[in-house]
Formats: structure tokens, sequence, C-alpha cells
């Protein structure tokens, strides 16, 4: 049977096209990486002449640009999750985070940003900003400087790991726990990098807040 003929783009709305080749380049760096994915291959999977992937995108560099940006929705949602009160933080941080990871729209772009970042600067500048921003840029309103960026800075190692050990590499039992699990299991954790002791950085802010008469009285 004879094989289906490429798309040349002009029968069809350039939308649509480009969000087929969007697809396709995104599993491909996410199983393959930079080195081992080709725009002849991309267009391949998305039934496309490799010409058509260079007048969308430019070079094979653009199309990883716009392959590992996240969507919009990705960032409102962690935003929307840092308005919840204080004390339940914790649990939206992380339910938000797993859901994330599992909407269609959002799963594949994260899975691939983190893949590639290991290996391409450009993707892992991209993925730096994406965690100053989305997690601890919102933490400024509850945290003075110094311990903002120590407090946000371990939320975010948290939630990356889980993100490696469920998502990325699919770590038994975690890839498979359910997400009342995971909640119960790392929220508290979250929620102590919020608002608990996380040793030298809250002992140098309770330091500046005591009194220095409190602080020189003696025992």
């Amino acid at each position: 049977m004879a094989s289906k003929a490429a798309t040349h783009g002009p029968r069809d709305e350039r939308g649509v096209l480009a969000a087929r080749i969007l697809h396709e380049a995104r599993a491909s760096f996410a199983e393959h990486g930079y080195a081992g994915t080709t725009v002849r291959a991309v267009a391949r999977a998305a039934d496309v002449d490799p010409a058509l992937v260079y007048h969308y995108y430019g070079s094979k560099e653009s199309l990883l640009d716009a392959a590992t940006t996240p969507p919009r929705s990705f960032l409102d949602q962690i935003t929307t999750a840092w308005q919840t009160p204080q004390g339940e933080l914790g649990e939206q941080l992380v339910r938000r985070m797993l859901r994330n990871w599992e909407n269609p729209d959002h799963g594949p772009v994260l899975q691939a940003i983190l893949q590639i970042a290991g290996n391409e600067p450009a993707t892992r500048e991209k993925l730096r900003i994406i965690i100053e921003r989305s997690i601890m840029g919102p933490s400024a309103q509850a945290f003075d400087e110094s311990e903002r960026l120590a407090r946000s800075s371990l939320i975010g190692s948290q939630l990356m790991g889980l993100a490696f050990m469920r998502y990325v590499w699919k770590i038994e039992p975690i890839a498979t726990m359910t997400e009342d699990d995971i909640v119960a299991a790392i929220a508290p954790t979250i929620q102590r990098y919020l608002d608990g002791n996380i040793g030298p950085a809250t002992a140098q802010r309770q330091r500046r807040h005591t009194p220095r008469t409190a602080r020189s009285s003696p025992a």
C-alpha cells in the first residue's frame, strides 16, 4: 500500500500544522534529547515536509525553544496555588504540581524541559527561570529576602525531586502512588519549609527580630 504523502502546509491551517509539529518535537526531545532529535525525524512523525518545519520554526534550536516553553496555564496554576492560606499551602503546592504533570497539555512539555536541561545550557537556563518565577518568586509576599530564598529553594528541590522520581524516571512505588498518598507523605515537609524551623536561615531571622536588650540579657 502506498504511503501517505507528506503534508505541505498551504492546504491546512498554519496553527493545526504548527501544533502537530510541536507535539512531535516535544515527544522526540523528551525521549531522545536534543542530539537524538532531527528535524527530518520530527517532520516524518508529524507527516509534513521538513521544509515546513523550518518555515514555521526557523531552526532546530528555535524548535527546541518552542517545545520547552510551558503553557501559560501551567504557570497560572502555580500562581493560584500560592494564593492559598499559608496553613494549607503545602498541600496545595503538591496537588497543583501533580495535576500539572498529569495534564496532557503540560506533562510532555515539562518532561521535555527536565530531560533536556541536563545537557543543553539554554534549556537549563529556561528551567532556572521557571523555578525562580513560578516557585520562588511568589513567596516574596510571605518572607524577607534571605529567608524567602532558603525556604523556596527547599520547596523547589522537593517538588523537582518528586517530578523526576514519579514522571521522568518512574521509580516505584512513587510512580504509581495515588495523589492522596503522595500529598499525605510530602505536603507536611513542604509545610515545614514554609513556616517551620529550617535551621540557620530561621535562626538568623529570629536574631534580627529579637530586641538587642533581650539578646544581651543574662540567662
